[in-house]
């Protein structure tokens, strides 16, 4: 552990700005082609982070690029993460997947500081024939991965239908995205902003949206390696008020959201821009991490394993609440 420490005061040391003022080093993994990575973006081609003293540099995996494109969107190569090694100290992605990893896949200990999706909201798309959620019964439901916050929705909305998996309906893995219904490998795909944007072009509609179900869950957040945060307190407090700033940038000025979709994700197309930013007023105003989601997610993935961990391993409020009594979150500036 002390040699972690070690490594993550290396990696976040400082380097000279331009203007001769420090900037903190540090690495951030982007954990899929989403809305929810659109303050990242915005924060690095802003100079947001730069305001906040950060030099980011924030990438996206291989995987989540290789799922964008089967549903048409093309990361350019230079944003996207190939080289091998350890894991970003901060990564941007869902929690439900971090707590699975964790518990399931011995991944290392990471906390949840900040939440953007407090309950699901992926919406289902599916083929013609199919009219809403309720005709999803005997049928294909696409997600991306097991763990993955598609698998959390799948499981979650199955329960509140009453219906059981492999029963009722036959969830398949891999296949959250427009290729999976153009190639029949399922009837629907639970998908977020991007996908639902895109979906209407590829011949395809939104049949239900998961809201109206009101389940907790720990959705897209910020999450920490747990000994970064204890060494770095302070440059994750940074990050977050980037974050929070940037959020409140994009929802005000359409023009810096579109450049960041162009630049990033290389999404040009107008409609589908505008598809987008319909929802970026969903974000959280006071963004805590959603602990009704993470005992969700417990609840969901129960096992043996599961039920040695507590809720309370896998999230950390504070840094929130500081900036919610500081005034910070009622006035990102």
């Amino acid at each position: 552990m002390r040699g972690f420490v070690v490594a993550a005061l290396a990696l976040a040391a400082v380097i000279p700005s331009q203007g001769g003022q420090p900037l903190i080093k540090v690495d951030v993994s982007l954990g899929d082609v989403s809305i929810n990575k659109v303050p990242q973006l915005v924060a690095a081609d802003q100079g947001i982070y730069a305001k906040y003293g950060l030099d980011v540099h924030q990438t996206i995996s291989a995987g989540a690029a290789r799922a964008a494109a089967a549903s048409g969107v093309v990361v350019p190569e230079s944003y996207v993460k190939r080289e091998t090694g350890g894991e970003a100290p901060i990564q941007v992605g869902g929690g439900s997947p971090m707590i699975h990893g964790v518990v399931v896949n011995g991944r290392p200990a990471r906390v949840i500081v900040l939440t953007q999706e407090p309950m699901a909201m992926d919406h289902v798309i599916a083929k013609p024939g199919i009219g809403g959620i309720a005709d999803l019964k005997g049928k294909r439901l696409g997600f991306s991965g097991v763990g993955a916050v598609t698998h959390f929705s799948a499981l979650a909305l199955a329960g509140k239908l009453g219906w059981t998996p492999e029963r009722d309906i036959t969830l398949v893995g891999g296949s959250a995205t427009l290729d999976a219904l153009k190639q029949d490998k399922v009837d629907a795909i639970l998908g977020s902003a991007m996908v639902i944007a895109l979906a209407s072009g590829a011949g395809f509609k939104d049949v239900g949206d998961l809201t109206t179900y009101k389940i907790p869950m720990a959705g897209s957040g910020v999450m920490v390696d747990k000994a970064f945060l204890s060494a770095n307190r302070d440059t994750v407090l940074r990050f977050l008020k980037a974050d929070i700033e940037a959020t409140a940038l994009m929802q005000k000025d359409r023009r810096v959201f579109d450049a960041a979709l162009a630049k990033w994700f290389n999404i040009t197309d107008a409609s589908t821009q505008a598809g987008m930013f319909a929802y970026v007023n969903k974000f959280e105003k006071k963004p805590y991490p959603a602990i009704d989601g993470v005992k969700q997610v417990l609840a969901i993935y129960d096992s043996p394993e599961m039920r040695k961990h507590k809720a309370e391993e896998f999230y950390d409020s504070s840094l929130v609440a500081q900036l919610d009594k500081s005034g910070f979150l009622d006035n990102p500036r």
